[in-house]
């Protein structure tokens, strides 16, 4: 059966129409946020972390117990109204701790990863972009600090540097960054042999120059998602630590100091003195891995329409 040709009619043209964008041109990074905002887990994540980080910030003020303050009279009292989390076996106010806590934990955890980033980005650009020869001999150096485990690292740093948070932070920052320095590697890699590069080599940039105006921008959405999975690793690192007695060391607090204080007395029905310090720890490492999932499908290129 023939279909005539009177049946397809042209359809009308006009400039304005063939011109006419479809949705608005929108670069990498508002496609990359607008991917996030749809992720609900990530956003839900998102708001933890700011909820938490307030707490840190501005929660110690906002009660008139004190995470140090001792009073025996009112030890192991449960969570009630005056005692929002219960007290432990020094009178001292659990809910008071753990804010207090908090900010030791985030910023052990912050810092580290800072840390990480700035020696990770250095020195993987450095041994991707030049490659061959130095580049083997930098990973190697790589490959044997990552196979020094952390925890000898900071017996060795407590005994010469004597137990605190500066020790904790160089410990967790001696091989943190070689996760960072293979990653960054591996992006420079797969770039440096792009067009934009070679036309920057070609008239005469440097290599600092190109490894921090073009490789390192353009491998900026893997170092964020990275950056976001070294905060919560960091701090259960400190958590782990202060749970052994290696790590903060009283009068502070820190939510694994809490928790290793609170861990004997859960057979005796003292349960609030583990929980609290738990839930607060398991929260937050959820909550970064929450935004860290997000991001990488934010930054995932084959997500981009």
């Amino acid at each position: 059966m023939s279909v005539p040709d009177s049946l397809f009619v042209p359809m009308a043209k006009s400039a304005e129409a063939s011109e006419a964008i479809v949705r608005p041109r929108l670069s990498f990074w508002q496609e990359a946020w607008h991917r996030l905002l749809s992720n609900k887990l990530a956003m839900l994540g998102l708001i933890v972390i700011v909820l938490v980080a307030l707490l840190a910030i501005f929660g110690p003020s906002l009660t008139d117990q004190s995470y140090s303050k001792q009073s025996l009279l009112d030890a192991n009292q449960k969570p009630s109204a005056v005692h929002w989390f219960g007290t432990d076996d020094l009178g001292r106010d659990v809910y008071a701790r753990i804010l207090y806590g908090a900010r030791i934990s985030l910023f052990i955890g912050l810092m580290a990863a800072l840390i990480d980033l700035l020696i990770g980005m250095v020195y993987g650009g450095i041994s991707g972009y030049l490659g061959g020869r130095v580049d083997n001999i930098m990973m190697r150096f790589v490959d044997l600090l990552y196979g020094i485990p952390y925890l000898l690292i900071v017996i060795l740093l407590m005994v010469v540097m004597g137990p605190g948070l500066l020790t904790i932070i160089v410990a967790l920052s001696a091989t943190g960054w070689t996760g960072m320095a293979r990653i960054v590697r591996g992006q420079v890699l797969s770039l440096k042999s792009a067009e934009y590069v070679l036309a920057a080599r070609s008239l005469g940039g440097s290599a600092g120059y190109i490894i921090r105006k073009h490789l390192l921008p353009n491998a900026l959405g893997v170092i964020i998602v990275q950056v976001t999975f070294s905060v919560p690793s960091a701090i259960f690192a400190e958590a782990f630590l202060s749970f052994l007695g290696l790590g903060i060391q009283p009068p502070l607090a820190s939510w694994g100091a809490m928790a290793n204080d609170g861990l004997p007395t859960i057979l005796s029905g003292h349960w609030w003195r583990l929980f609290f310090p738990a839930f607060f720890i398991s929260v937050t490492m959820l909550a970064f891995n929450l935004v860290g999932d997000g991001l990488q499908d934010a930054f995932n290129p084959k997500q981009r329409r």
